[in-house]
């Protein structure tokens, strides 16, 4: 027998943002929980500086650690970046150790993590292999200057991506790497003068990634929106930006790419980085409202603040950017039947909004749990939560209940969660475990 829905349960929605895996806030060179690195303010004299003691990982102990004050929001997201000398010190011998290092702080610290492999820096400590440098020829990176360019021989992007391909291959598997920035050329893997590269030799280093990360999200470049659209027909790619706040990004770089890829964000996540840091942008006058909402209007999913304090009268504002920005999952009614027998096929229907600017990109289970005081049934729904846009979605499934379930009163429980992924909390008033939120009662006939 079918059982249809005959009871409904409505949620309210929660007063604020609820916690949630993948999405928000990231830390950036460490790990939650971890010291802020202090601010740092701009001199006019050298205003396209950097702080690079924090560009690379680990960070260097003479980098200034904060002291106190200023905000920063707590994170289920670490963006790692590491140099590729340090991966490959030695052609095709390759260290793994620091990177099993972040995946296992990542994991002790409840957080998943965001990686890139940069190609080199701007600076001679933090620049290419130097078995690289013996085989062609590389940029100088002069004491005190800052020199983008990546060695002129595409070859260099053929050696890197086999670096990526023995990255992906230990790697790739772990859940807590969710996400892996395609670093192509220039200082941090960004992009820079990427046009002066063959464009057969950049779309052979993507092939590596999308043949190489099977599980893992892949974001592509802002400078090289072509090559995240190339790299989606064969994988879902999402798109970042490093220079939220500054006026050529949010007025003309970013607009450009969102128009001209405008649907990248509906299958792979948007991810943007500050231009200096939020204190910065205070001191400079730049108006938080018009980037929040620019930066919402692209979908973002995370934001990495570089793990500089914020100014604490923001505070509000940022929590509210927090809870929009990714997938914000509010269950609004779900309806099921009140009895059953052992045998019969449940139909249930689950109303749930999304107000978030993106979808989650994981397809996490969603499951019901049928609970009595010793004994306990969970099925998977079969819903892919990953269709959930931005808006209004009904999900009706069905399940079938043992031949031998035993007798009783039932509470029902719906959650999103699966073996290896992080649960998905609810944003709801509703009654919860933890994990499971209460959404009726279910009556099992003898």
């Amino acid at each position: 027998m079918i059982r249809i829905p005959t009871k409904t349960q409505k949620f309210e929605a929660a007063d604020g943002p609820v916690s949630n895996p993948y999405i928000g806030f990231t830390s950036f060179q460490r790990f939650r929980r971890d010291p802020l690195f202090a601010d740092v303010v701009v001199r006019p004299e050298n205003n396209r500086t950097e702080t690079e003691e924090t560009e690379c990982y680990p960070v260097a102990e003479k980098a200034v650690r904060h002291g106190g004050g200023g905000y920063y929001p707590d994170t289920n997201v670490a963006y790692i970046r590491l140099l590729w000398k340090d991966f490959e010190p030695r052609r095709g011998e390759f260290d793994c150790a620091k990177i099993g290092d972040v995946l296992q702080k990542a994991r002790e610290n409840g957080q998943t993590v965001m990686l890139r492999l940069m190609p080199h820096s701007t600076r001679a400590s933090d620049d290419v292999p130097d078995w690289l440098k013996a085989i062609i020829p590389c940029p100088a990176r002069p004491d005190g200057q800052r020199v983008k360019e990546s060695p002129a021989d595409p070859v260099y992007l053929k050696y890197f991506g086999e670096a990526i391909e023995a990255l992906a291959e230990k790697f790739d598997p772990d859940p807590t790497l969710d996400a892996m920035d395609i670093s192509i050329t220039g200082a941090w893997g960004e992009g820079h003068r990427c046009d002066a590269y063959p464009r057969e030799a950049l779309t052979a280093l993507a092939d590596v990634y999308t043949r190489s990360f099977q599980n893992t999200c892949l974001i592509g470049q802002a400078a090289a929106p072509w090559l995240s659209e190339y790299v989606s027909k064969t994988k879902p790619c999402g798109w970042r930006g490093d220079g939220v706040g500054e006026a050529y990004h949010m007025n003309v770089k970013y607009p450009k790419v969102a128009a001209a890829h405008p649907d990248l964000w509906k299958t792979a996540p948007v991810s943007f980085e500050c231009f200096w840091w939020l204190c910065e942008w205070r001191r400079q006058g730049w108006d938080l409202d018009e980037i929040i909402e620019k930066t919402l209007s692209w979908h973002l999913s995370t934001f990495n603040a570089k793990s500089f304090p914020i100014p604490d009268e923001w505070r509000p504002k940022i929590e509210n950017w927090i809870g929009r920005m990714g997938y914000h999952f509010v269950p609004r009614q779900f309806d099921y039947p009140e009895t059953a027998g052992a045998g019969d096929v449940l139909r249930f229907s689950l109303r749930v909004e999304n107000r978030g600017v993106a979808p989650i990109y994981h397809n996490i289970p969603l499951r019901l749990r049928l609970k009595a005081a010793d004994k306990e049934f969970v099925f998977t729904a079969g819903v892919d939560i990953r269709a959930w846009l931005p808006g209004e979605h009904t999900q009706t499934f069905e399940v079938r209940l043992p031949g031998d379930v035993p007798a009783g009163e039932y509470a029902l429980g719906l959650s999103v969660s699966g073996e290896t992924a992080p649960a998905v909390a609810w944003e709801t008033k509703g009654e919860t475990d933890g994990l499971f939120l209460t959404a009726g009662m279910l009556s099992i006939a003898r």
